[in-house]
């Protein structure tokens, strides 16, 4: 045997008792249950993973479904809203159109009474100019008790037809 063989023999024999060692210290039972417990480990990290996510998910979908509900009662909100300021501006529409036309109807009611008053107003001045007129003439032209008489007839009848 030569040197290299000498050399590869005991490289050979130091690694058998390397093992022998290894096994008689049970170390390949104690990296079989640290790689047990480690596979273990990550296991459970990704079954924990697994649950976070199916969680997030639920909770991604019943925000996009309060989002969608929100949305829904936002619009419904916004037309409602509409529905009222048209019926408050049609409620306000008419409320004015009356009022006016209450104002209006109140305007002509004056002015008709102003033209009826005025009517009179005019009727009583002119039978009183014109019984004053009557009253002239007939004491110009009638003398005595008879024109007293028929003045005061006169007058009388005058005051009847214009009143």
């Amino acid at each position: 045997m030569n040197a290299t063989s000498w050399a590869t023999f005991w490289a050979f024999a130091a690694v058998i008792l390397f093992f022998g060692v290894l096994t008689y210290l049970k170390v390949w039972g104690k990296l079989a249950g640290a790689l047990d417990k480690r596979s273990e480990g990550i296991r459970k990290d990704l079954d924990e993973a697994r649950r976070l996510r199916e969680e997030a998910q639920v909770l991604l979908a019943d925000y996009q479904r309060k989002r969608r509900e929100a949305e829904v009662e936002a619009q419904a909100i916004v037309a409602e809203a509409k529905l009222e300021a048209e019926r408050l501006t049609n409620e306000a529409t008419i409320a004015l159109e009356d009022m006016v036309r209450r104002r209006t109807a109140a305007a002509e009611s004056k002015i008709a009474q102003a033209e009826t008053q005025a009517i009179a107003e005019v009727r009583a001045k002119a039978a009183s100019v014109a019984i004053q007129a009557a009253e002239r003439i007939l004491v110009d032209k009638v003398k005595g008790s008879v024109a007293e008489k028929i003045l005061a007839q006169s007058i009388d009848s005058v005051k009847a037809r214009l009143n």
